[in-house]
Order: structure tokens, then C-alpha cells, then sequence
């Protein structure tokens, strides 16, 4: 699937910035002091639950032997570890599955010939204000 954009830091910020009427310094200290109590949360072992958003889930992964495979016959030990795995919350699979069918429909457009709309399918990817 194709990069659309990437969301940042700085974003979220301004976005707070334009909604709340934060300053600008005072909106990127809030983002990095939730991001910073979300990580220092994990990295305390505690799962993390955004609720309409997602969670954030602590796994282990055990030992396992991994092979190189330019290196044929040669294998190694990869060490267990700790991982984070998010599952998207209600809310926001059934805004990505809404995104995913405009663009299914936005391609079966341009494969049978049709011009391009101003639909929202052609609209992915922009920043909608609420």
C-alpha cells in the first residue's frame, strides 16, 4: 500500500496550537509529554489502551534460531525480546476500511477509463478539521 503522508509530531502540535489555543511551545510540550508518559508506561511493562483509538500491547518473543540466506548452512541464535504490537481500536478500523474501499473504488475507476472525480477517494490524504 502507497504512503499517503506522515503524520508528526509537529503536526499534532499545531493542530492542538489551532484548536485549543495553545501556543505553539506549550502544544509541542503537551504531544511530547503524552508521548513520553506512553513510553515510559511500556517500557514499565504496562499495556497502554486509547479507547476509540487503539492499544498498545507489550509481547515477548522467544529465542529462535535465525539463518542468513547468503550465508547457505549458517545459522544463529536470535536472542528473545520484547515488542510492542498495536491493535487499532473499533473506531479507527472502520475508518481505515472506509479508506481502503474509496480506494479500491478510486482504482476500479481508472482501470475501467473513468476520469478522476473530486470524490473523497481523490481527497485521501488531506487533513480534514473537525
Amino acid at each position: 500500500m502507497r504512503s499517503i503522508g506522515t503524520l508528526t509530531r509537529a503536526d499534532l502540535a499545531e493542530s492542538i496550537n489551532r484548536r485549543v489555543g495553545l501556543s505553539r511551545a506549550d502544544s509541542l510540550e503537551m504531544v511530547e509529554s503524552i508521548l513520553g508518559h506512553l513510553c515510559e508506561a511500556l517500557s514499565e511493562g504496562e499495556n497502554v489502551k486509547i479507547s476509540g483509538f487503539g492499544t498498545f500491547l507489550l509481547r515477548d518473543k522467544a529465542e529462535r534460531v535465525g539463518r542468513n540466506p547468503n550465508q547457505p548452512g549458517s545459522s544463529f541464535v536470535i536472542p528473545p525480546r520484547a515488542t510492542v504490537k498495536f491493535k487499532a481500536g473499533k473506531i479507527m478500523r472502520q475508518r481505515v476500511e472506509k479508506l481502503s474501499r474509496e480506494l479500491k473504488e478510486a482504482a476500479e475507476r481508472r482501470a475501467n477509463g473513468a476520469p478522476k472525480s473530486n470524490s473523497s477517494a481523490a481527497s485521501v490524504g488531506t487533513t480534514q478539521e473537525n
